[in-house]
């Protein structure tokens, strides 16, 4: 299938943008590619520096993902555990104390693939409706879970921001990932940090998706989430890929036959 597609972000009031974000093809094209984003982790010192070890490390595994052999969820979960160890070891090089979440998406020909940890989150919306969301690893996450909060009151919790896992903890990291064969034309994929997807339903995420071009929708929810941020917004970064119908193929021009003027004159 054909897509469309875009990669957005936007500091918001904060001195640094910490957010790293993108959508990487494979080297050698095949249809595959990768979207990124990570999260640096804006309560400690690096924040920036843990999202771009992510980004690296995600480029360079792509780099060597082979088509034919390897497995998606594979390398999406090696390029978080790796992430996650690199992030660890640069405590002790740059004397920072960097963390981050990532949540990543792989296209594949007939099939994506997705991974994350922390509260980066990946939507899949056919037309309007919600296929799937990511469930965040944060304590406010458990208690939806548990049934003892709903959604709506998860977003404004004192504790909505305290994450139960993320890249460079003291912990393994927790990797959830998932994966599909079942994509039409009109489906949606949506990856964003929290700076993002904390202004929004999930029904109005979709909505604002289906209705726009996948740039147009990254204007649309960034310019609301920076009015309703009301100058207290986090660095927001997202990626929409939306799935298009199958390209026509060219019509054949039909060749025209020549008939010999002698066939003609002895007809």
């Amino acid at each position: 299938m054909k897509i469309d597609a875009c990669v957005a972000q936007h500091m918001g009031d904060r001195k640094e943008q910490q957010d790293r974000v993108a959508l990487l093809s494979h080297p050698k094209g095949g249809g595959v590619a990768l979207a990124v984003v990570a999260d640096g982790m804006g309560g400690h010192t690096g924040g920036a520096l843990a999202a771009q070890q992510v980004l690296h490390t995600a480029t360079s595994n792509l780099e060597n993902f082979s088509l034919s052999g390897d497995s998606g969820q594979a390398l999406l979960e090696s390029t978080i555990g790796e992430a996650h160890t690199l992030i660890k070891a640069s405590r002790f090089i740059n004397e920072k104390d960097p963390h981050s979440t990532v949540v990543m998406l792989l296209l594949q020909p007939g099939k994506v693939s997705w991974a994350h940890c922390g509260d980066s989150r990946m939507y899949w919306f056919r037309g309007e409706r919600l296929q799937f969301r990511t469930t965040d690893h944060s304590y406010v996450e458990s208690l939806v879970a548990a049934g003892r909060m709903t959604p709506e009151q998860a977003l404004v919790h004192p504790y909505h921001n305290v994450l139960t896992s993320t890249l460079g903890s003291g912990e393994p990291p927790t990797i959830e990932h998932g994966e599909t064969g079942d994509m039409q034309s009109g489906d949606a994929f949506v990856l964003c940090s929290d700076g993002l997807w904390g202004y929004f339903s999930d029904a109005e995420i979709g909505a604002i998706v289906a209705t726009y071009s996948a740039r147009r929708a990254c204007d649309v929810l960034l310019h609301r989430a920076r009015t309703r941020a009301n100058g207290e917004g986090d660095n927001a970064s997202l990626v929409i890929i939306k799935l298009l119908g199958e390209p026509e193929k060219p019509k054949r021009e039909k060749k025209k036959r020549i008939i010999p003027a002698a066939w003609v004159q002895g007809t």
